[in-house]
């Protein structure tokens, strides 16, 4: 990105392995930032091959506290065209294979996840597309599939008939691991195509995909730019922040000192002096 400065790239290692590559950190309007490629800096990780967990623990343990993911994604709904923006307030998950928790092993945690997306980062996105006249929607249902394969006519739509808006394979489970590490995420969803679904349109395809994405750079870098001079807008206090407050029990963390001590990143707060 340009405007980026006191770039550095930095190699951490996870109780859950290695992210999807190097961490780029660097300072951008007001804030320092972090970047991770999620299908790594060659797009060699196929949506279910990305190390999410990972990924997530490794911002968490860089300090990060609000996560805005940038997708492809393609649009179940006439009046979402490609080359429009999504900020999705809600999910469906329809991934079969992904690890979508860092808990387990005797230490269980039930995280409230109604409203996935962090309303409070969602809204000053949305409001910045306004500001900058970007065609944009600031609501609509977000069907994660697990892929690689794109949809077939049928399922594209039973998806329009449950009434998703778009349809994309990376927002389960980083919104999940996110919510569990008590992290803000929002997406901004960059609407490339029309799945498979609309009459006398080309069925969507990986050229398709690309060619649209990179007309759509320059939107997600104008949005990158703005939220990263207006972050301090948002109140450092948000219900993301809390979310294993309710979710665990102290007596477990007490009873599973092993995994506790593993995921202290996420548990420490919660633990009794």
């Amino acid at each position: 990105m340009e405007g980026l400065k006191n770039i550095e790239t930095i190699e951490i290692e996870t109780p859950f392995g290695s992210p999807s590559s190097a961490i780029t950190i660097g300072t951008l309007g007001n804030i320092k930032m972090a970047f991770i490629p999620r299908h790594g800096t060659k797009h060699s990780l196929l949506p279910s091959e990305v190390p999410y967990r990972a990924n997530i623990y490794a911002l968490k343990t860089l300090g990060v506290k609000k996560i805005v993911s940038v997708s492809a994604v393609g649009s179940l709904n006439e009046n979402i065209k490609p080359m429009d923006v999504v900020i999705p307030d809600q999910l469906i998950d329809r991934t079969k294979t992904r690890e979508n928790t860092f808990f387990g092993d005797g230490l269980v945690a039930h995280i409230s996840f109604a409203n996935p997306f962090c309303l409070n980062l969602s809204t000053l996105i949305g409001s910045f597309c306004e500001e900058l006249k970007i065609e944009r929607h600031a609501s609509g249902t977000y069907v994660a599939i697990e892929g690689p394969q794109f949809s077939t006519k049928a399922e594209s739509n039973l998806y329009r008939m449950w009434g998703c808006d778009i349809i994309g394979m990376t927002a389960i489970p980083e919104a999940k691991l996110a919510r569990e590490a008590e992290m803000c995420y929002s997406t901004i969803a960059l609407v490339t195509d029309y799945d498979c679904w609309k009459d006398g349109q080309e069925n969507v395809n990986a050229s398709m995909v690309i060619n649209n994405l990179k007309q759509n750079v320059n939107t997600s870098k104008k949005l990158i730019n703005k939220i990263a001079e207006n972050i301090n807008l948002i109140s450092e206090k948000c219900e993301c922040n809390e979310s294993l407050r309710e979710a665990l029990v102290t007596q477990r963390i007490l009873n599973n000192q092993e995994i506790a001590k593993k995921l202290s990143l996420l548990v420490k707060k919660y633990i009794p002096n």
